[in-house]
C-alpha cells in the first residue's frame, strides 16, 4: 500500500505529463495483447478478450481526455496495464 501512495503522489504532482507515459504504455501492451489474443484464432472466446482489451485501453484514453481526476486516471492506468498484463500471459502460455 506504502508502494501505491507513493506512486499515487508522484502521479499527482504531474498528471498530464505522467498520463502521457501512461497512453503510450497502455497502448503498447493493449497492443501486444491484441496481436496475441488474434495469434490464437478467431474464435468467440478469443473475440471476447479481445473486446475486454480493446474496452480497457479505449476506457483508460476516454478517462484522460474527460479531465478525471488524477487518482482516478491513475487507478485506471493501474486496471488497463493489469488487464493487459493479464491476458498477455494468458495468451503465452
Amino acid at each position: 500500500m506504502k508502494l501505491y501512495k507513493n506512486l499515487l503522489a508522484d502521479f499527482e504532482e504531474m498528471p498530464m505529463g505522467y498520463s502521457t507515459i501512461g497512453i503510450i504504455a497502455s497502448s503498447c501492451l493493449g497492443s501486444v495483447a491484441a496481436m496475441l489474443i488474434l495469434m490464437q484464432g478467431h474464435g468467440f472466446l478469443d473475440m471476447l478478450q479481445l473486446f475486454a482489451v480493446v474496452s480497457v485501453c479505449m476506457g483508460f484514453n476516454a478517462v484522460i481526455l474527460a479531465q478525471f481526476k488524477p487518482k482516478i486516471i491513475f487507478n485506471t492506468l493501474l486496471i488497463s496495464l493489469a488487464v493487459s498484463i493479464t491476458f498477455i500471459l494468458i495468451n503465452i502460455i
